[in-house]
């Protein structure tokens, strides 16, 4: 079977280095198994999201030299998440006709009480609230408020061996506890969405950052549920700024735009990506082209990297 991988940059500001190395190593890993890529836009909330920052992507893209074979902001609706309400929407009934879904009225001032309980990472544990309200109770709370849409889980283990970081076990039960598949205002969550996309445009491998390792089996439980084929996962380290954050889009994070006025081509940055890799020994300038005979994901370090303040 042919390897199928993908980008899905969310359009919600212009993308940053981080996102920018997580997508070289995305393309590097399927092309050199002679895989195809596909583009998709995560344009699931229409308040946070603009179809200008989905073409400055495609810019970006083009501009390191990382290409697509389907997708895109003009390859077709199907490739838009914004635009596939109606398909989750009777994954989301799927599962309600198994009994595993509910809804739930709980605020967000509620969810982040001081009582409930977190995770190590601080994510609140839902405390199941909601999850056996009578039908009368439902009736008289939907009055007031739109709920949202709530999944089931039980407390046996997911566990899947990562492509960088290797086995990875949780209970679902002690990390989110019942997690979202639409918010109360419509918009169905990333969870849902991701898995559903992916099952259905053939994705064989995702790649993507470390930040997202802790919400793999939550997807992997919505595989099973659905019947779909979940594929291998690559979490990537992230990339930090100098000073140990996160890079973010919120914080306006270096961009190819600054480091284009700087007079930096494609090759200049696919080089620095690629040091920071562990794919070259130094940050000369390279295609990603160049960087496929040697590519390897034992190459790749596990550790958080910090950029250089001179690359900034």
């Amino acid at each position: 079977m042919r390897e199928t991988g993908r980008f899905a940059p969310s359009p919600s500001g212009q993308l940053h280095l981080g996102n920018l190395f997580c997508f070289l190593l995305a393309w590097l890993s399927a092309r050199a198994q002679g895989g195809e890529m596909v583009l998709r836009i995560e344009d699931l909330d229409p308040d946070r999201t603009r179809t200008a920052y989905a073409r400055g992507a495609e810019d970006d893209l083009r501009f390191l030299g990382l290409d697509w074979d389907r997708g895109g902001v003009d390859g077709g609706t199907e490739y838009s998440q914004g635009r596939r309400t109606a398909y989750y929407q009777t994954l989301l009934e799927r599962l309600d006709q198994m009994g595993l879904t509910y809804p739930c009225f709980c605020s967000r001032a509620q969810l982040h009480a001081a009582s409930a309980p977190h995770a190590s990472d601080g994510e609140p544990i839902y405390p199941g609230t909601c999850r056996d309200l009578a039908p009368d109770q439902v009736r008289a709370l939907s009055r007031t408020r739109s709920p949202a849409v709530r999944l089931r889980v039980d407390d046996d283990p997911i566990a899947f061996t990562d492509g960088v970081y290797g086995p990875f076990r949780q209970r679902l039960t002690q990390v989110c506890g019942d997690f979202l598949l639409r918010r109360s205002d419509g918009v169905f969550a990333y969870q849902l969405a991701v898995v559903a996309d992916d099952a259905a445009m053939g994705v064989t491998q995702v790649v993507r950052g470390r930040d997202l390792l802790s919400s793999t089996p939550r997807q992997l439980y919505l595989y099973r549920l659905l019947g779909f084929a979940p594929p291998r996962f690559y979490h990537t380290p992230l990339l930090l700024a100098p000073d140990g954050r996160r890079l973010s889009k919120r914080d306006g994070d270096v961009c190819l735009d600054a480091l284009r006025a700087r007079g930096l081509t494609g090759p200049d940055v696919v080089g620095r990506l690629a040091f920071l890799a562990g794919l070259q020994e130094t940050p000369r300038p390279v295609t990603p082209r160049e960087l496929l005979p040697a590519f390897s994901w034992d190459r790749v370090p596990r550790q958080d990297i910090c950029l250089p303040p001179e690359w900034l």
